[in-house]
């Protein structure tokens, strides 16, 4: 049974009198612990073939599953839950909270679900060492460099113990050392827990480290460039 899977996925937009293609039929099946590249030119639509798969965004057909379950069957809070549960995100811009700190930041999934900051104080403190920002947990967001950010996002993406990772060119804004780190820290740390790891980038050298490459072009997700 695959873990995921993305069954005739199709997106359309209405311009005016014009009818705009985004996605057109994409299948997509993740299995666990397995690393997918999506590649493609900028516009093909790999970002919103990334939020639909994170249910942020909906199909206009087609079905999404998680461990053979339909997910167009919950309502939006049962999704609402299902993405703070199992899947893990992280962005072009790390999105964190400019008022907390890299060890608040990294909690604020599990806050969110209700746990207790003494709960998850240990795990989070350890995800931040895992990231190589154990030293600088109680610095604020704009006390650290756009590595450290995206390192802290990685953290905060992780603390739930999700079952997905999904994430969107997350060396895009780092200059190649900084974004080479991010990269060799999220392959590290998905493969240590067994994450399955969807990541739309331009980069075709971290996507040939992927254990399958996609390419997205006119709508529809081609067959592995590379495995």
């Amino acid at each position: 049974m695959p873990l995921f899977h993305a069954a005739n996925i199709t997106k359309e937009y209405q311009a005016g009198t014009k009818k705009i293609t985004v996605l057109n039929g994409v299948d997509l099946t993740i299995e666990p612990s397995e690393m997918t590249a999506i590649i493609g030119a900028s516009g093909s639509g790999k970002t919103t073939l990334l939020q639909i798969l994170g249910t942020l965004d909906t199909p206009s057909s087609g079905d999404l599953y998680f461990k053979d379950a339909p997910l167009q069957l919950q309502n939006q809070k049962q999704l609402a839950a299902f993405r703070n549960k199992s899947i893990g995100f992280i962005f072009q811009f790390h999105h964190l909270l400019p008022d907390f700190t890299a060890l608040e930041n990294v909690m604020m999934p599990a806050l969110i679900a209700g746990k207790k900051k003494h709960e998850i104080y240990d795990k989070a403190i350890s995800l931040l060492e895992q990231v190589e920002l154990g030293h600088r947990h109680q610095h604020k967001v704009a006390e650290l460099s756009g590595g450290e950010q995206q390192r802290a996002a990685l953290a905060r993406a992780l603390v739930m113990d999700p079952a997905i990772l999904l994430a969107d060119e997350p060396t895009g804004n780092l200059d190649t050392r900084s974004g080479d780190i991010v990269f060799s820290l999220l392959q590290h740390l998905c493969r240590k827990h067994n994450l399955a790891t969807i990541m739309v980038t331009h980069n075709r050298k971290l996507a040939s480290q992927m254990d399958h490459c996609r390419l997205l072009r006119d709508g529809i997700l081609l067959a592995d460039e590379q495995s």
